[in-house]
């Protein structure tokens, strides 16, 4: 029997199922195990364990994201399995079929047997049988056998019981019961179980697949308008229950939603029309949103009325049936306008960049790659913690080798923009845009960078983000802002070091500066030193395969190990030099006043060079940095239409009636047995039972004992 027993039948209920007389064998097996205990116990277990896993294992993820989580063999494995979609997998919806039917078998089974029992006295029982009961007592009484039977139906009544005296040959029996709503609670539970599969069925991917069998609908896997999507890839009006979402963008109108299926997308056609005339956003200093809503118009077409709307998180819309909840927001298409600076070669003067997020750009020419932009999200409101994670890692650490700074200071720069350190600083840093950056090949990265310059560790820079794949976090490229907070300067450096006559320029100036003219030997010395400032910013510079910090260090390695590191601090001071006079050759040239030897110049030219040298792993031909936005706020709904949900609050009614009834009403059956004694009384025998024996059951034994006991 399914799970009567499970909430609270004694053990001695039959765990067999419903025995059917028919000459088909297999007919009578088949129903018998299906109502059976053992096989909805079975059922319930596997319930058990799917819900374990689909709480585990976040349900309805995009594909990509398994993939790269379990990898290739087990995304397969745990595809095949239905395991992404738990809950309208075919094997959890007939699991939860057969459990209907075998709770339903169970309740046509047991429910006549407990009516049947509810109404009867149990009048056949033997004055032997109730001597057998642990609960009993016997009196004698001086009132003849009728007095006294009528005596105590009195108090049996006053005591709250029903019942009813029966008389026997020589004998009277009274019978008396109380609390026999508990068998509603068995009845009740039961159906409860059936009534709110039957609505999470109802509500659950079942209409749609019945869609799919019997009405020739498949979803819609390609691209294009809605409009143009052939019409057995949609859903009509009649569709029983759906759970779909739809994207509106601020001053747009939308008839239909996107059912999401494993193969595709489903088009819900609704009957109304919704047009978003406002989109609200509000945040929290934490950057989280506190509130957002949509101010909309529903359009009635076939009634023919309009109304205004505002719907907001956990106050949704409901007209028609089909309830309409906040569930999100996006971005609905902004308009974008950005700064491309060439990443390759020497300098050219950056090209403009238009786009639209959701949608593609193709890159100029000027780049001299084929790359198309795909623009996948804009943020006016940015929060992150700035907070300052402590000592430079760059700075000269006398217990760390050359390689390790240079690794450490890799670190330092490609790093997270916000790292989440225990100190809290956080702060609004202005709009962001992200897109991904396509080759001809199809490959891509994808970049995020910030419009304006951040403060880190006392510096302003322009942070400029890189990951290859969606897995994995953002590297940053930290970009040291000019005196007219522009990355134009450091685009300048960048490009005099890919010059080879800048380079010499810059050598020799910083050969004739490092060594005074009447010192001996001084022209020896310059073209000496010119040399060595020369090879050091060729190989900073690099040869295609490698450039930057990486280059020097690979360099270094042909140096002796005892020697490295006073090779490398020598290295670095003739590069720090010649760098300086690079940035003061790329800036004459550009019609620019020297820059004077400051603190903040100097500071300047070493993240100017760090950046430089960090570049080589943005993978990029341009860094687009973003002027100008139009920002289109979107709105996303979720569309419902939930008649099971109905069906399923019914079902907790009976859910809360059955288990109040079961745990809280105790059935309670009484037998008092009368006989005369031979000399004018007569003699008592009582006998009280309970399905479960409890210490107010004990306590109300022994008061029904006194007080039937007492004489009258």
């Amino acid at each position: 029997m399914p799970p009567l027993s499970l909430l609270g039948k004694q053990m001695s209920t039959p765990t067999s199922g419903l025995h059917l007389h028919t000459r088909r064998r297999w007919v009578a097996d088949l129903v018998e195990l299906v109502s059976s205990m053992r096989f909805a116990i079975s059922l319930l277990t596997l319930i058990a364990i799917a819900s374990v896993i689909g709480t585990v294992l976040k349900q309805n993820e995009p594909m990509p994201n398994y993939v790269n989580q379990f990898g290739p063999f087990w995304f397969a494995v745990f595809d095949k399995l239905n395991l992404y979609t738990v809950y309208s997998a075919w094997w959890f919806l007939l699991i939860m079929a057969f459990l209907v039917v075998s709770t339903t078998l169970c309740i046509v089974r047991n429910t006549p047997k407990m009516l049947r029992d509810m109404r009867s006295w149990r009048e056949n029982v033997r004055e032997q049988s109730l001597r057998n009961f642990p609960h009993k007592a016997e009196w004698a009484s001086g009132l003849p056998l009728r007095d006294n039977a009528r005596s105590l139906a009195q108090r049996v009544a006053g005591s709250g019981y029903k019942l009813k005296v029966i008389e026997k040959d020589d004998a009277v029996l009274i019978s008396a019961r109380r609390g026999a709503a508990n068998k509603w609670g068995y009845i009740f539970a039961h159906s409860a179980i059936v009534i709110i599969c039957l609505g999470g069925l109802l509500d659950s991917d079942l209409p749609i697949r019945f869609q799919q069998w019997f009405g020739g609908k498949t979803p819609f896997a390609g691209t294009g308008a809605i409009a143009d999507i052939a019409p057995q890839h949609r859903l009509g009006l009649g569709n029983p229950s759906f759970r779909a979402n739809a994207f509106i963008p601020e001053g747009a109108t939308t008839t239909t939603a996107v059912i999401p299926q494993q193969g595709g997308v489903y088009i819900q056609e609704l009957p109304f029309a919704i047009e978003l005339k406002r989109f609200i956003v509000d945040f929290y200093s934490t950057g989280m949103p506190k509130l957002f809503a949509s101010e909309v118009v529903v359009h009635d077409r076939e009634a023919g009325k309009t109304f205004p709307a505002t719907i907001k998180v956990n106050e949704p819309l409901i007209y028609k049936g089909v309830a309409v909840y906040q569930s999100s927001f996006d971005d609905g298409g902004s308009k974008l306008r950005l700064a491309a600076y060439p990443m390759t070669g020497v300098l050219s003067e950056p090209f403009p960049v238009e786009g639209e997020v959701n949608g593609s750009t193709q890159l100029g020419s000027s780049s001299g790659n084929e790359y198309t932009i795909e623009w996948s999200g804009f943020k006016v409101f940015n929060v992150e913690n700035m907070a300052e994670a402590g000592q430079d890692v760059r700075a000269v650490n006398p217990n760390q080798s050359f390689n390790e700074k240079v690794t450490a200071g890799l670190g330092k720069q490609l790093g997270s923009a916000a790292r989440p350190d225990a100190n809290k600083d956080l702060k609004n840093v202005g709009p962001s845009v992200q897109y991904k950056l396509r080759d001809k090949t199809g490959q891509a990265r994808e970049y995020h960078n910030y419009m304006q310059p951040v403060q880190l560790e006392g510096a302003w820079v322009f942070l400029t983000g890189m990951r290859a794949a969606p897995s994995e976090p953002f590297r940053y490229l930290r970009i040291p802002a000019d005196e007219n907070d522009s990355v134009e300067e450091w685009i300048r450096l960048r490009a005099a070091l890919a010059d080879p006559a800048l380079r010499e320029r810059a050598s020799h100036r910083y050969a004739q500066q490092a060594v005074p003219a009447n010192r001996e030997n001084a022209e020896a010395m310059r073209d000496q030193l010119q040399k060595s400032s020369a090879r050091g910013l060729e190989i900073f510079a690099g040869d295609g395969s490698q450039s930057g910090y990486m280059a020097v260090s690979r360099f270094l390695e042909r140096v002796p190990a005892s020697d490295q590191e006073k090779a490398a601090e020598i290295f670095m001071k003739i590069l720090n030099g010649s760098m300086w006079e690079l940035w003061q050759a790329a800036r004459e040239k550009a019609g620019a006043r020297p820059a004077e030897q400051n603190e903040k110049n100097v500071r300047f030219l070493q993240l100017a060079t760090n950046a430089i040298s960090d570049a080589a792993f943005y993978g990029a031909p341009v860094f687009l940095q973003l002027k100008e936005f139009e920002e289109v706020k979107a709105s996303v709904l979720q569309v419902t239409r939930s008649p099971g949900k109905n069906i399923v609050y019914l079902g907790c009614l009976f859910l809360t009636l059955g288990v109040f009834a079961m745990f809280y009403i105790r059935e309670r059956r009484l037998w008092i047995w009368l006989k005369p004694d031979g000399q004018g009384g007569s003699q008592a025998l009582m006998a009280l039972s309970t399905q479960r024996r409890t210490l107010d059951f004990e306590k109300e034994f022994e008061s029904l004992k006194a007080q039937l006991a007492k004489p009258a």
